[in-house]
């Protein structure tokens, strides 16, 4: 955690815990440093539903291409935010209701996931146009993925035999401009295979595009950069990344590629900060019982990982009794629900941790609050601090907007 970060939390008071603490400057920097890394020809969108804090939104603005939203909810949120950002829409099972949104709100991209949703389409457009890219699940091996969301029978996107009836509709409706495809396959990959399934998507797109005579011009890659909560320092290598797609996109002259990833942009930026309540040892084994839990951080129950952490020491002890500590042994972090499952971090060796230490989660800047079970025995939310160098320190409430 950065000094200035650590003086914030030091200034927090108790009623202040839980928070979740993000670090502006250090999300701005990450960010330009992805974007340097990327070629000219690649637009580097970010996907709102990682983390759509009002705060990143706005610092996210100007640093990326746009933002790529996958609900009626999140446009009107990053719409609201944002009003001339580029916005593609994406994700299965779109109503009707949020489709007729995205014609009002002028989205820049829509991701068309059927057949039927592209006739859906058709009955909403009037005398509006839209630029669509049509989704595809290819028949590729996704390699030891994280998430999956193709290669194999899903409900993301089309088969290619299911292309055809799509073009035929598109070619019948001038209204409907085809921008390219729409490849998303698999997240939670290294850059080498990230690289490899995007070649392997890229060398079949030209090649079904020339074989129906289609000017291909852009191809959506999706997101799915790995992040390794087990190696907070091992980052995804977005320099070699860039390189690699140098070398791919110059068989691919009058290619455009878009990318959205979501987590390998935010994650780092956000820290979940809380105190220990209690130290209890169960059968020789320690546990450290935390204010919150993993109804505000569902990131490590999710994934099923030990979400990484510092420990800030609390010198101050104000109880007449021994204050309860581990030292130098595994201790479990939990939260304070009422379920095994509430586990934060599973055996990690401490030097010390006592009651009324402070613990700061680290990695908490992506589908970290925004997918956590909020209302489970309505414990009080977190509260929320930016903290950005060249302003006073920011705290709120913020809770995302739902459709």
């Amino acid at each position: 955690m950065r000094p200035a970060l650590l003086d914030h939390v030091g200034r927090m008071t108790d009623g202040d815990l839980p928070a979740y603490v993000y670090d502006l400057p250090g999300l701005r920097g990450h960010v330009q440093a992805i974007r340097a890394a990327l070629p000219e020809r690649v637009e580097l969108l970010y996907a709102a539903k990682a983390n759509s804090d009002p705060s990143i939104l706005r610092t996210l603005t100007g640093c990326v291409d746009g933002f790529e939203v996958a609900s009626g909810g999140e446009l009107r949120h990053v719409r609201a935010l944002t009003p001339e950002a580029p916005i593609s829409f994406g994700g299965p099972g779109k109503t009707p209701a949020e489709l007729a949104c995205a014609l009002e709100a002028g989205v820049e991209r829509l991701h068309i996931e059927s057949e039927h949703e592209l006739r859906l389409l058709t009955t909403l457009l009037g005398d509006r146009t839209v630029a669509a890219l049509l989704r595809v699940n290819l028949p590729v091996d996704v390699g030891e993925a994280a998430l999956a969301m193709g290669g194999h029978p899903s409900p993301f996107g089309m088969d290619p035999a299911q292309l055809d009836h799509c073009l035929e509709l598109i070619a019948a409706d001038p209204r409907i401009g085809l921008r390219g495809l729409h490849l998303h396959l698999a997240s939670g990959l290294r850059a080498p295979a990230q690289l490899a399934l995007i070649d392997e998507a890229l060398t079949w797109a030209a090649d079904w595009a020339h074989q129906r005579g289609i000017d291909l011009t852009e191809v959506n890659a999706g997101g799915g950069m790995g992040v390794d909560y087990a190696h907070p320092q091992t980052k995804f290598d977005w320099p070699a990344f860039g390189a690699g797609l140098r070398r791919i996109l110059a068989r691919h002259p009058h290619l455009t590629l878009r990318i959205e990833p979501g987590r390998s942009v935010t994650a780092y930026c956000g820290w979940y900060v809380t105190d220990v309540l209690d130290i209890k040892f169960s059968r020789g084994q320690a546990f450290a019982v935390l204010r919150g839990g993993t109804h505000h951080l569902r990131t490590p129950a999710a994934k099923q990982h030990d979400q990484p952490f510092e420990v800030i020491p609390e010198e101050v002890w104000p109880r007449p009794w021994d204050r309860p500590e581990a030292r130098d042994e595994p201790v479990t972090l939990v939260g304070q629900l009422c379920t095994p499952k509430d586990v934060l971090a599973h055996q990690v060796m401490v030097r010390r941790l006592r009651v009324g230490d402070r613990v700061a989660f680290a990695m908490a800047g992506a589908y970290a609050w925004n997918i956590s079970h909020h209302a489970f025995l309505m414990h009080p939310h977190p509260t929320f601090h930016h903290v950005d160098d060249a302003d006073v320190p920011a705290a709120g409430t913020y809770a995302p907007q739902m459709s």
